[in-house]
């Protein structure tokens, strides 16, 4: 009976001690998380698209009279200015047209000089007078055709620029239209590309934009918006819009396929963190930031994406910790232990 009093009184003293041992709080590990912090920095909104480069001025050198190729005063591929002779036809028929209505011209004068004297005189009458003014009038317009078509036997160069290859030689017969070379503008390049209509809002003079061409992949050029159409195509849905950019070194060239970076805005001071701090939970977003060593689960509203960053309109401030590693493991107050990097001692947030 004494023994099994001893037994009871220590078992009640077990059942006792054993709750009160389960019963005490065990304290949270913190979880080691990788961080970021916020910062500032000025952000660019652009869009990009595909255009093709022309020349800033391009014309095709053709004769506006027939005749036989006299000169070609060009060297293919040679710079010329403007006003430069390019070619010169066959001026020998032109010349003697013009003497023809000079000759014409000097005779029309005298017989009207002589009518105004008998006018004068009343010696004959108006109308003969009127029939020989009208005569001169169409001598002198005459004249001054063949002098216009004989300076057409030399063309000249519209403006600076650059001539390409010919498709004529010396002695060949033109006739008008025919195609003798290109003449170019290579100082500046005209860019021309389209834009979705939903950006036409944004569009103006002057904004820059970035250009890339596979001919110089390893050189970015730079230009400007001058014009804008003022229409939108109704089957794309797009703005035509023009740029133009420097050409030094006359690198670019008419044709080349180009890459092009538009900046519509800029923003300055804009927060930024990396993309990988994003959490979202259904269509909301979050950050766990870190604040005195635990997680603190933030609601954010996001801006503009950049290839591993993202704007944060609300929610967080310049300088702020962010966890973008082990989001997974923690919630809301949970204790965390900041990882830091290789070499260097942790440190809880």
């Amino acid at each position: 009976m004494h023994h099994w009093l001893k037994q009871a009184a220590l078992s009640a003293v077990l059942i006792i001690f054993i709750p009160s041992v389960l019963g005490q709080p065990k304290s949270a590990e913190p979880t080691p998380v990788k961080t970021a912090t916020v910062t500032r920095e000025t952000l660019n909104v652009e869009v990009t698209a595909v255009g093709t480069l022309r020349a800033d001025e391009t014309v095709v050198i053709r004769p506006e009279i027939a005749g036989r190729v006299a000169t070609i005063h060009f060297k293919e591929g040679q710079a010329v200015r403007q006003g430069e002779p390019l070619a010169t036809l066959d001026q020998a028929e032109y010349q003697a047209q013009l003497a023809s209505s000079a000759a014409q011209l000097a005779l029309e004068e005298s017989s009207f000089r002589r009518l105004q004297d008998l006018d004068r005189k009343n010696l004959t009458s108006q109308q003969n007078l009127d029939e020989a003014r009208a005569k001169l009038d169409a001598a002198r317009a005459q004249h001054e055709l063949n002098r216009v078509r004989l300076d057409k036997t030399v063309i000249r160069a519209a403006f600076d620029g650059t001539v390409g290859l010919r498709q004529v030689s010396p002695g060949a017969y033109v006739k008008p239209g025919d195609d003798i070379a290109n003449l170019e503008s290579l100082g500046s390049m005209k860019l021309d590309f389209r834009v979705p209509e939903t950006y036409l809002a944004r569009l103006a003079s002057g904004q820059t934009l970035a250009v890339r061409v596979d001919a110089w992949p390893d050189q970015p050029f730079e230009g400007a918006i001058y014009a804008i159409e003022p229409g939108v195509d109704e089957e794309t849905r797009t703005v035509l819009l023009r740029a133009r950019l420097p050409n030094k070194g006359n690198k670019l060239r008419p044709g080349l396929f180009a890459r092009i970076n538009l900046v519509l805005e800029r923003r300055e001071n804009a927060l930024v963190a990396p993309e990988q701090a994003i959490v979202p939970v259904g269509q909301k977003t979050f950050v766990y930031r870190v604040v005195d060593g635990k997680a603190a689960m933030t609601p954010v509203k996001l801006g503009l994406r950049r290839p591993g960053q993202v704007e944060i309109v609300e929610g967080v401030n310049a300088g702020d910790v962010v966890v973008t590693d082990g989001q997974l493991k923690i919630r809301d107050g949970a204790p965390v232990t900041v990882l830091p990097p290789e070499g260097q001692p942790a440190n809880k947030g």
